[in-house]
């Protein structure tokens, strides 16, 4: 009886682990945005370069909670034809581990994504919590990939992207694969290129190669960039590539807006690409692929 009762428990686990990452609970990219925090003095000029760049608009700016402890934020979502942020101003210290999470994802059902998460491989870090205008939690992916989930109360709706930008993630290669397996069965995605021998000037050096995998799925599109971690400045610390139409228009719609071209206009496999510092420090990645 008590070996019946074990395969019994033992198949209904595996049973329940299938079931949770057999659930895709994606909306769509456009629901998807890049968490931004900057020095509360710089939040209007941040947006306001933002939307200049990209263009699109910006929510009302409000002050509220959006952690599960106590703090003071100003919060708004600017929206742009290439890429969404949500942008916080705070008031107040910080909360662990906000901050450091990198998106924020929409999900149909938080709950039963949290659980979809834990069991392809993510940890919780921060448990479910009610915000102003629905509910959130923090997972971590191997390789401490922070990533937010969010649900609306209100469901939303939003344009699609004229193009969709893609979360740039830089690991080592002990933790890679690990994250790779993990983000794939969560999202439902797949990887559409695994290049062992990347271009190394796509990540600062004048020579050699780099590991670039690329995921495609409901959430968007990822980059995870293998690497030994001895990287130049701005490399590693941009979390979002921006696909434009015309590169040095942007950069030029940029520069007159107050943000600083970091890393120059240059050709890489199969784009050219520029990196951009905003006020308030925010780095982004900008690029346009030959059509």
């Amino acid at each position: 009886m008590r070996i019946r009762s074990f395969f019994l428990a033992t198949a209904f686990m595996l049973a329940s682990f299938g079931a949770a990452a057999a659930t895709d609970y994606c909306v769509a990219a456009q629901y998807d945005t890049t968490h931004v925090y900057v020095p509360a003095a710089d939040v209007d000029a941040f947006v306001n370069s933002f939307v200049a760049t990209f263009g699109g608009k910006s929510t009302k700016q409000v002050v509220v909670t959006v952690t599960p402890t106590p703090s003071s934020t100003s919060s708004q979502l600017v929206q742009t034809p290439v890429g969404t942020v949500s942008v916080f101003g705070f008031r107040t210290p910080v909360p662990y581990p906000f901050g450091l999470e990198r998106t924020g994802y929409l999900v149909t059902d938080l709950n039963a994504a949290v659980k979809a998460a834990e069991a392809s491989g993510a940890v919780t870090l921060v448990t479910p919590f009610d915000d102003p205008i629905g509910r959130d939690a923090v997972v971590t992916w191997p390789g401490g990939v922070n990533m937010q989930l969010y649900w609306h109360t209100a469901k939303p709706d939003y344009a699609a992207f004229e193009h969709i930008p893609e979360n740039r993630i830089y690991l080592p290669a002990a933790s890679a694969d690990a994250f790779v397996r993990a983000f794939v069965r969560f999202s439902h995605g797949k990887v559409v290129s695994d290049d062992a021998k990347a271009p190394a000037i796509e990540i600062g050096r004048q020579a050699g190669t780099y590991r670039r995998i690329r995921i495609e799925s409901g959430y968007g599109k990822a980059t995870v960039l293998v690497t030994d971690g001895k990287l130049d400045w701005p490399y590693g610390t941009e979390l979002t590539g921006y696909e434009v139409t015309d590169l040095d228009a942007t950069l030029q719609k940029a520069i007159a807006s107050g943000a600083k071209v970091v890393v120059p206009a240059h050709d890489e496999r199969g784009r050219r690409a520029a990196m951009l510092q905003f006020p308030g420090g925010y780095v982004a990645e900008v690029h346009s692929v030959p059509r």
